[in-house]
């Protein structure tokens, strides 16, 4: 039982290390995804570094890569467990008076999220291996802006990509807060952390869906 205990508490904070990374990753793609709305240059110019650079390419992308397979393998390996330790099985749900829908819900957002970047993969990265190493197409440093851009005239991909930071939200207001409670922080700061943590889970989605969203109705003009 103390080994189960322990292992339960490793696997805890994994799932927490490896979610205030991607946190982490998230400010730093939002960063320059809203440059695209705000200075379209700079985000060719951001764009074409983080594509081409060998520590972002061959080092920090794996890592990131290894970043998300196991916060959501942890994550699904928690929910089962959770789901088998449970020896009374409740008739009757009462509501939120036990826990709110985003903490009882974290696997149902976690894979709607989980779906969307494999979309978003396709959309950006699968493009990006074909363009530099399937192609062999050279260098164009202006080309990002208008590639982000064509993506959202589609209502569809615009309606699927804003839904998804909908999902984002809801899985960051429960998770982001929870990461830090799962690696026992717990002092006088906590309620500012807590603060913190719900305000970047609406803002950063939002902005995401602000991006979108601009540039579905401001399509590029030929």
């Amino acid at each position: 039982m103390s080994g189960l205990v322990k292992s339960s508490i490793a696997r805890k904070v994994v799932m927490a290390l490896s979610g205030l990374f991607l946190v982490f990753f998230l400010a730093q793609h939002f960063t320059i995804n809203v440059t695209s709305v705000l200075a379209p240059d700079t985000f060719n110019e951001w764009s074409h570094f983080m594509g081409y650079n060998g520590l972002v390419q061959f080092i920090l992308q794996p890592v990131l890569i290894a970043g998300v397979i196991v916060h959501f393998v942890m994550g699904i390996v928690l929910e089962i467990q959770n789901n088998k330790a449970r020896a009374i099985k409740y008739k009757k749900y009462t509501g939120s008076a036990n826990a709110s829908w985003m903490s009882r819900n974290m696997i149902i957002t976690g894979l709607v999220v989980l779906a969307f970047l494999g979309l978003h993969m396709y959309d950006f990265w699968v493009h990006e291996m074909d363009y530099k190493y399937l192609s062999a197409n050279p260098e164009d440093p202006t080309r990002y802006f208008e590639e982000t851009a064509y993506k959202f005239e589609s209502v569809w991909r615009t309606a699927i990509y804003v839904v998804s930071f909908v999902f984002l939200a809801l899985h960051l207001w429960h998770g982001f807060g929870s990461s830090f409670q799962s690696m026992g922080v717990n002092n006088k700061y906590t309620p500012a952390i807590v603060g913190f943590t719900k305000i970047y889970a609406i803002a950063i989605p939002a902005g995401f869906i602000f991006i979108a969203l601009y540039h579905h109705f401001n399509p590029i003009t030929q």
